[in-house]
């Protein structure tokens, strides 16, 4: 029957797009619903072209300091709209995959605005009028958008989000980010090598907070030697324009100050996307704006399952793929295939930053007695080489059982090398079993072992600390 699927997918992001073509190819009848590009905020408005501006400016950040390794690159500038070019080139050559891979999966592709409708029927709304397409099951995949805070001034025309920075076609002379999280601290890391006054207004005592303690610190230090203004505890009270600029009246320390910047950047996180998501009488069970799932993401109604920046938990493209690959398996009948609980985090400054299970804080408020082995990066051949600034590698391991727990690094290519924690602590690996396998020589991967060789007795190439 046409219009009759086995699933139907709402929002064709990271989660969305992955289930659907998981789906597919078990065997089930497909059809994707997305009422802007494929690939949705990671690939057109987040990760990918973040990633790729990170890229453009680090190299001329590097360039601009090449006369330390014997390199002359006089009168070094950019050309910020190539720049954009080169951004928009890599967001679409992604995106076609995407389409294509989707395509020869035989899943539907379906432009507009799904609905969903009661009975696991979904209205899909667009230029060309309305359609209605049923289904065994609805997944709920819209993601999420920029969150703006409530104070006032808000909605002044030079407060932006991420969205309307990328769309900006010259680099802001300067810029006052409200919020230290991922998002700010990578636009900080681009504007500031592209020139940008940068200042940050974090709420909370250190930036990026849900990260480990040394790691923010670290982080606060290289990104202050850059030039940027960093200010934590800092509670933004409103945002007025003057003639020339925007200023932020925030207080710090219990007095008022301001921050002056010619756009200013709201980074506070994003919320869950829900508009229009849902028919009239149809009501999901919500906390916090987000929507309940249990174990299995089902949601409060029978046969619809939410993933990603809907539901509670971390707001990470990947962790979406992997969701959306546990509902299409358990649709199909077979057991789920990745553990969705150990989430890699990232954070693509310079150096990169990445970390998965638990920290050692958080391991002491749990009541588990860990013991942490550390290796500082500037003792790695490898980092020398490549003049890398501060950095290390922490792993946290249980006490008496030397099961890895948890992984904090700092350095260059953490974000590649953290994939090798997750599958230690998804399998419940002891510190001697990761360490069975050899490094390669020189490589940042290295200090990995060096890290865990101090949970077993001491690290190779690190001085042994003085008796007392």
């Amino acid at each position: 029957m046409e219009g009759q699927f086995d699933l139907i997918v709402i929002g064709a992001g990271p989660g969305g797009y992955v289930a659907a073509i998981k789906a597919a190819k078990l065997g089930l009848k497909t059809a994707v619903i997305e009422n802007r590009e494929v690939g949705g905020t990671c690939l057109n408005r987040g990760c990918i072209p973040a990633k790729a501006m990170i890229h453009a400016s680090s190299i001329y950040r590097e360039m601009q300091n090449s006369e330390e390794i014997g390199i002359f690159a006089s009168e070094v500038t950019y050309d910020y709209g190539r720049i954009l070019e080169y951004k928009e080139r890599t967001t679409r050559q992604l995106v076609q995959g995407i389409e294509q891979v989707l395509k020869a999966n035989s899943v539907e592709i379906i432009c507009g605005t799904g609905t969903l409708l009661p009975g696991n029927e979904v209205k899909v709304a667009s230029e060309e009028g309305e359609e209605l397409l049923k289904a065994k099951d609805v997944l709920l995949a819209s993601g999420s958008r920029p969150l703006r805070i409530p104070i006032p001034g808000i909605d002044l025309p030079g407060v932006i989000t991420s969205d309307d920075l990328f769309r900006m076609k010259e680099v802001p002379e300067s810029l006052v980010m409200i919020g230290g999280g991922v998002i700010s601290v990578e636009f900080a890391t681009v504007y500031a090598a592209l020139g940008t006054k940068v200042t940050i207004l974090e709420a909370m005592p250190r930036l990026v907070p849900n990260m480990d303690k040394e790691i923010s610190q670290n982080l606060k230090m290289i990104l202050k030697k850059r030039g940027i203004e960093i200010h934590t505890a800092a509670a933004v009270q409103s945002i007025e324009q003057d003639e020339d600029g925007y200023l932020c009246h925030y207080t710090e320390k219990e007095k008022e100050q301001q921050a002056k910047g010619a756009y200013v950047l709201c980074a506070v996180g994003r919320c869950a996307n829900t508009d229009g998501l849902l028919g009239e009488d149809m009501t999901l069970e919500l906390a916090g704006g987000r929507v309940v799932v249990d174990e299995h993401f089902a949601t409060s109604m029978p046969h619809v399952y939410a993933i990603g920046d809907l539901i509670g938990g971390a707001q990470l493209a990947h962790a979406a793929s992997a969701q959306g690959v546990a509902v299409a398996e358990r649709l199909a009948g077979k057991a789920r295939s990745i553990d969705v609980n150990v989430i890699p985090g990232c954070v693509y400054t310079d150096p990169e930053i990445a970390s998965a299970g638990l920290t050692e804080d958080e391991a002491k408020e749990k009541g588990i007695e860990v013991e942490t082995g550390k290796f500082i990066m500037s003792a790695n051949g490898r980092s020398i080489i490549t003049k890398e600034e501060r950095g290390f590698i922490k792993v946290v391991a249980d006490k008496d059982s030397h099961v890895i727990l948890g992984a904090q690094m700092m350095c260059a290519r953490a974000t590649d090398m953290i994939g090798e924690f997750v599958t230690a602590i998804t399998n419940q690996m002891t510190v001697s079993q990761l360490l069975k396998g050899m490094r390669a020589h020189p490589t940042y991967n290295e200090g990995i072992g060096e890290a865990l060789e101090e949970l077993e007795g001491g690290a190779i190439h690190v001085l042994p600390k003085k008796k007392r």
